[in-house]
């Protein structure tokens, strides 16, 4: 049984993680942290004590990461009420109605054929807004297939996928929905080219210092049919529009330790409470 709903399912070793950095800093394609305060949530029955509050962070923060991890299911409502009977089930240690053993390795199939239906839709659903963009005046075509929108021409040097920059820019969908923006952070992000997403390290290299451009990323060079759900569909085309303002020294570079490690390029952060 607990080898089964790992597929679903993250260690509760993690939440020390969470409680140690909860709100770390956004990368490109990530979900930035809410910019206005949060809302002071109502009084509830049950919440009076440190403990009953503490224990009731632990259930939002584990319905926050089961929403990541359901999001390749695509369930309709329905079959979320479905799943949530097999999820009480065991929580509270009842048989399961079903034969495990016969339906348990069928998770995997059903996750990777909705998957790939979704990202095929979002293909084409992307495509036509991809192809009017392509069309335009002083666009280039990337040979990877990313499409280099100049804005604003940069006087300082250009960087290499090594070095670390400092850039400012806005993240969006397709149909217009904002997912990122450094400047709603009020604070510009800063990232070794190389272990961001493919579309980043190739476009940022063709911007010099002071310059700015709209990318705009197939998903193949973004996230993949994968996506990084909620935020992120899988086989998104992804539009950012990037200032670089700077190529940050390596005496710089090396005193910021925090610098994320390059397993996080496809790591959605969505703050403390989403």
């Amino acid at each position: 049984m607990k080898k089964l709903f790992s597929v679903v399912l993250l260690p509760l070793a993690a939440c020390a993680a969470f409680a140690a950095d909860p709100q770390p800093q956004a990368m490109p394609g990530q979900q930035a942290p809410a910019s206005k305060p949060e809302a002071k949530p109502a009084k509830s029955a049950g919440l009076e004590t440190e403990d009953q509050k503490t224990v009731y962070a632990l259930g939002v923060w584990l319905g926050q990461k089961l929403n990541q991890q359901l999001g390749v299911f695509h369930l309709t409502a329905s079959e979320q009420k479905t799943m949530e009977m097999g999820f009480l089930d065991t929580l509270h240690n009842k048989p399961p109605k079903i034969d495990l053993q016969t339906y348990g390795p069928k998770l995997q199939e059903m996750a990777q054929k909705r998957a790939a239906e979704s990202a095929q839709k979002e293909k084409t659903a992307s495509k036509a807004l991809f192809d009017k963009i392509s069309k335009d005046k002083g666009v280039e075509k990337l040979a990877s297939g990313i499409l280099f929108v100049p804005e604003k021409e940069g006087t300082g040097p250009t960087p290499k996928p090594s070095d670390t920059v400092k850039v400012n820019y806005v993240g969006t969908l397709t149909n217009g929905k904002e997912f990122d923006s450094s400047y709603k952070r009020g604070q510009p992000a800063e990232f070794p080219l190389d272990r961001v997403i493919p579309c980043w390290t190739e476009g940022v290299q063709k911007l010099k210092v002071g310059g700015k451009a709209k990318l705009v990323c197939p998903s193949e060079m973004a996230y993949g049919d994968t996506g990084q759900p909620p935020t992120i569909p899988g086989g998104a085309t992804l539009l950012f529009e990037v200032e670089l303002l700077e190529i940050v020294k390596d005496d710089k570079a090396a005193a910021k330790p925090e610098t994320a490690k390059k397993e996080d390029k496809l790591v959605i952060q969505g703050g403390k409470f989403k």
